[in-house]
């Protein structure tokens, strides 16, 4: 072990091709749990999901798909992992597409969201999700491409998304933004993606003030330390190893874990709520 303060929590494993893929992680996360029980929550809604190929993205679209909607998966080039969140929610019975591009560019946004509306026919949920980081050890190591390129990837995309989308949502529709524990606790190496999470932060909570009289909800999760292939194709090998013991509950979580407060803020059971956060998180005590 590597450390002897921490508890192995997984395989020590790594990634040298970024963003990583879901087919090449041993265990492979949990993203479809079968203990999940639906009950049509979401029937005949349509959801776009960035970063819906795997990890929570993937999670979340089948578990969508299980409440009875169709699901947009946006990806940026991990091809086999999108095939594969595209088979399963068609083993479900629904709709699914998947749609290749950078979320950090506002053309594309704007085409794929039309590409939404034009093949499934409305849009009902936005799950803004993708998201990429860089870990460095000091702030002078991160190049102003690396900055403008995290957040272009992780905030930007969202406004993008947000005012595309908008204007084809109906009232009660809404919009799920991925922020991160990170917003709240910090991270020392993760300077450039804490910041973009804690902006995620306020963009919600703006937003939501925004649109509420469209009837238009939006709010956030703040996912703990999850297993997705963020985490061995951004982080070596050893402290993969340990990935999320320093948690009260001593491990990391599964997307199908984290999936569920997406369900319950997408569905008409949070309709007395916009601009909140859910922080699924393994019992870390935030203020936020």
């Amino acid at each position: 072990m590597s450390n002897d303060s921490q508890t192995a929590t997984l395989p020590a494993q790594e990634q040298k091709k970024k963003p990583g893929r879901e087919h090449e992680m041993h265990p492979r996360p949990e993203t479809a749990a079968k203990e999940y029980k639906p009950a049509n929550k979401l029937k005949g809604k349509v959801a776009i999901v960035t970063g819906g190929d795997s990890g929570i993205g993937r999670a979340v679209s089948v578990a969508f798909a299980k409440e009875g909607a169709d699901v947009a998966i946006v990806y940026l080039d991990e091809e086999r992992d999108a095939a594969e969140a595209v088979q399963l929610i068609h083993d479900l019975g629904r709709r699914a597409i998947s749609i290749r591009g950078d979320v950090g560019n506002s053309v594309f946004c704007s085409s794929l969201v039309d590409q939404v509306v034009r093949e499934l026919g409305h849009i009902d949920i936005l799950v803004n999700n993708a998201a990429e980081q860089h870990p460095k050890e000091r702030i002078e190591d991160i190049s102003n491409d690396q900055l403008l390129r995290t957040f272009q990837t992780n905030i930007f995309s969202m406004f993008y998304l947000a005012r595309n989308a908008l204007g084809h949502m109906k009232p009660g529709s809404s919009i799920i933004n991925t922020t991160s524990v990170t917003a709240y606790a910090g991270s020392p190496m993760l300077l450039d993606y804490s910041a973009t999470k804690g902006a995620i932060v306020s963009f919600t909570r703006s937003l939501a003030l925004a649109v509420i009289d469209r009837g238009v909800r939006v709010n956030a999760v703040a996912p703990g330390p999850i297993w997705t292939p963020l985490i061995p194709s951004t982080f070596p090998a050893e402290k993969v190893e340990h990935f999320g013991s320093d948690t009260p509950m001593k491990r990391p979580g599964q997307p199908d874990e984290v999936a569920p407060c997406y369900v319950f803020l997408a569905c008409s059971d949070s309709s007395y709520m916009s601009g909140q956060v859910l922080h699924p998180n393994g019992g870390k005590i935030i203020n936020g």
